[in-house]
């Protein structure tokens, strides 16, 4: 199943406890997640990046996120599966020489990045994902969400942080939380019995809509 935190915030912000932090929302995805744990941050650039992974595409450890891709520009955590990740190797190793590292879907989805661009290849992936993606070149982060929307990513703005993960309890645990009732949602809650997406129980929180990529 996976799942993954993170927050991108002022790096004047970013305190000395922030790893540590970012290591706590990681770790209460670990039902999620019990194989491996993982942390990447940059404290220069305010961005940090917490994945907890279940093991299925490749077992080994080549299949540790956050990743880094070959060429060092983008770094990810991934929560999904991409079915047709296989094909899409095919078609890269066609194009380019690659020495691959490992077998895991994720690999293959950031040397497509690598080489076609984030819309492009989230056009040729067919499964069920939810990632973020930090481009370390351009200084951006990328959300997306897959076209049926079967894999959750929360989202939203605490004061200058913006945080994200794949559950609520993750976001709870940053220090810019605020835990405000959003009563539009409530009232959402009462009338159909759920919060419709994007709404979210929680002032400035959404939930991020199937087939959406944002930067």
């Amino acid at each position: 199943m996976c799942g993954f935190s993170g927050f991108l915030t002022q790096p004047s912000s970013w305190p000395i406890q922030s790893a540590e932090v970012l290591g706590r929302m990681t770790d209460v995805l670990h039902h999620r997640g019990p194989d491996s744990r993982g942390i990447w941050y940059d404290a220069e650039r305010g961005i940090g990046l917490g994945h907890r992974r279940l093991s299925i595409q490749d077992l080994s450890a080549a299949g540790h996120q956050p990743m880094v891709s070959a060429c060092g520009r983008y770094v990810i955590v991934f929560n999904g599966e991409i079915y047709n990740y296989k094909a899409l190797r095919a078609e890269l190793e066609q194009q380019a020489q690659y020495t691959w590292r490992g077998h895991s879907d994720t690999e293959v989805l950031l040397a497509a990045i690598a080489l076609w661009g984030v819309q492009a290849t989230l056009r040729r992936c067919v499964g069920m994902f939810a990632l973020a993606l930090w481009d370390r070149q351009d200084e951006a982060l990328c959300l997306a969400r897959d076209r049926m929307g079967e894999k959750p990513l929360y989202v939203g703005w605490c004061g200058n942080t913006l945080l994200f993960g794949s559950e609520l309890k993750a976001l709870r645990l940053h220090p810019a939380w605020r835990g405000e009732i959003d009563r539009s949602a409530l009232t959402l809650l009462i009338r159909h019995g759920y919060i419709p997406a994007p709404h979210c129980i929680y002032q400035g929180i959404r939930k991020l809509r199937p087939g959406t990529l944002v930067w």
